[in-house]
């Protein structure tokens, strides 16, 4: 392929990837084979499909190959689907020679044997009789796959096989039951034979996108970002990892130490450990061009381990900051409202001066750093709605002054954030218009602000996670004709779940005034036990309108101005 080309992509069949000599193999480092029963069952109701429609045809999805050269190439992406694919051949070609070896035409039968292994699976040498297979596995699962699978030999002792060697034994012994249990006319050796050279070798079509090195595999793969594909960006990372490391014992050490970070942060979201590490010390790096800044910063093994060491210091860290209930919090039990918050907000930017902070700060300056990013995200993202895309960039420079050692307090890292950090008057003007839908996901975030405020105004502690009170719409949510006297139809959807016509209230409460008229509400909430409820009906006596709305929410947008603050702001 030349070299100035990103992919190539082209609409072919079975019999179109195996021909022509073409040799594929799966990178060595890349997962084991892991399809289950679910997944061998709807690519055999697919077929059977198949051989009842002659001009039907079937979708396998896109497979992604880097180009290696004298027909040679490297699975990216589909090494499950080619994988079962064999081994359905496989059991296809088992069978017929079974008939062979009862009598049942043996000699074509025996014929079909090795044309079909010789354009499915491979040829064998004439001298070693060694078979020269079209396909390669891992290296965890290639020797079974090629000394038991394409030899059709048993296993002694199945259950001593690794776990993904034993979902290739299962997926064979799978395959071989549903070929022997067609129907009479289905199994005899021309029938099988014509079953898979041309119903499954023709009628099964892939995309088949190739590539002509692992940079452009890497792009493709995060440019596809299908739901469904196989390979995960974690997988071509560390394909490429262990690609640079050569000694035996090395690899070893790489992977144990691969298998410990993987266990901590979870395979799908070690690219996003990735990232925020590069961002400590490099701007503006994007998911899509992860692999291409990887491939520039690691040439060798030591770059690889010296990159392992760090990760493995951040691993923990990087996984507690997405779980509140994690061990790590244990020692830090200041931190953990603080975490609940940054999820609440679904916050992820400042990853990167957490770990400076962490790393560089005492354990009550890392609490100081996190009360500070909770409240600038609470302010910027959640009640402004600001650009989150100016948040890393910010982040970044705050994180490398930390680890630089040129910001080495929490005043001076206040000093570089000051720039995500909203004003008092936006904060108040845009609180004091806030509205959210309880309707979806965000019914936490209105309780967490409602009862944050109602902890403020009462001086007792409250925790959002565990506190029984409800959310009461004092304007209801569906309410009933009558409420038209005090604010139109009109306003309905506009003040509804604005953060001023929400409250606390008590379950029992909640459940009996349902969608009544303002007068019958009032009565419940002047005795409710929070503050911020019990001061309704003294703020609004006789009806609820869009004004006193207006009006109970600019006082709440003063009170949130001192809840959610800078330790170094003086105005708030």
């Amino acid at each position: 392929m030349p070299g100035n080309n990103l992919l190539n992509t082209n609409t072919v069949n079975l019999g179109d990837l195996l021909g022509n000599g073409r040799i594929y193999h799966v990178p060595p480092f890349q997962r084991d084979y892991s399809w289950q029963e679910e997944q061998w069952e709807d690519l055999w109701q697919d077929i059977v499909e198949l051989i009842k429609e002659p001009d039907g045809r079937h979708y396998m999805g896109a497979l992604v190959l880097e180009d290696q050269g004298e027909r040679r190439y490297s699975i990216i992406d589909g090494q499950q689907r080619l994988a079962t694919l064999s081994i359905l051949s496989l059991a296809i070609i088992g069978r017929i020679a079974q008939l062979s070896e009862t009598g049942v035409e043996p000699e074509k039968n025996s014929q079909r044997v090795q044309e079909l292994k010789a354009g499915f699976i491979g040829q064998r040498d004439p001298a070693s009789l060694i078979e020269s297979a079209k396909l390669n596995l891992n290296e965890g699962d290639d020797p079974f796959y090629q000394d038991y699978l394409i030899r059709f030999r048993s296993p002694k002792n199945p259950r001593s096989l690794s776990k993904s060697n034993q979902q290739l034994w299962k997926c064979f012994n799978y395959y071989s039951e549903r070929v022997a249990a067609l129907d009479e006319d289905s199994n005899d050796g021309l029938s099988l034979a014509l079953l898979l050279s041309k119903t499954i070798a023709t009628k099964l079509l892939f995309i088949s996108i190739t590539v002509d090195d692992e940079l452009n595999a890497y792009t493709v793969f995060e440019t596809l970002n299908a739901r469904g594909l196989e390979l995960s960006a974690t997988d071509l990372l560390k394909n490429f990892l262990f690609s640079r490391v050569k000694v035996g014992a090395d690899l070893e050490s790489l992977r144990r130490r691969w298998a410990r970070i993987i266990g901590t942060v979870r395979q799908e979201r070690f690219p996003e450990l990735l990232r925020f590490h590069f961002l400590c010390d490099t701007p503006r790096i994007r998911s899509e061009r992860l692999f291409k800044h990887a491939r520039g910063r690691i040439r060798d093994a030591s770059d690889v381990f010296n990159l392992l060491d760090d990760l493995e210091s951040r691993a923990d860290l990087f996984s507690a900051l997405r779980d509140p209930s994690h061990e790590f919090w244990i020692e830090e039990p200041g931190c953990k409202a603080h975490i609940v918050e940054l999820n609440l907000f679904r916050a992820t930017q400042m990853t990167p001066l957490l770990f400076a902070a962490y790393e560089r700060f005492s354990s009550e300056n890392f609490r100081r750093a996190l009360r500070l990013v909770s409240a600038i995200t609470f302010r910027y993202t959640v009640v402004s709605g600001l650009n989150p895309n100016e948040l890393e960039l910010v982040y970044h420079r705050a994180a490398k002054a930390v680890l630089k050692g040129e910001a080495t307090s929490i005043p001076e890292v206040f000093e570089i954030l000051k720039s995500i950090y909203v004003d008092n008057d936006k904060f108040k003007h845009d609180f004091s218009r806030l509205a959210i839908s309880s309707r979806g996901p965000r019914k936490k975030l209105i309780k967490y602000i409602l009862c944050k405020l109602e902890e403020d105004e009462s001086g007792i502690a409250i925790n959002p996670e565990t506190e029984p009170g409800t959310i009461e719409h004092i304007l209801p949510e569906n309410p009933a004709a009558t409420w038209d006297n005090s604010i139109s139809i009109e306003h309905w959807d506009n003040v509804t779940y604005r953060i001023g016509n929400m409250t606390l209230l008590e379950v029992t409460k909640n459940r009996t005034i349902g969608n009544q008229a303002y007068s019958e509400k009032a009565l419940s909430y002047a005795d409710s036990r929070y503050e911020i409820t019990r001061m309704i009906p003294e703020h609004a006596p006789e009806e609820w309108t869009v004004s006193y709305i207006d009006d109970r929410q600019q006082k709440m947008a003063k009170r949130a101005a001192h809840i959610w603050r800078s330790d170094f702001d003086a105005d708030s």
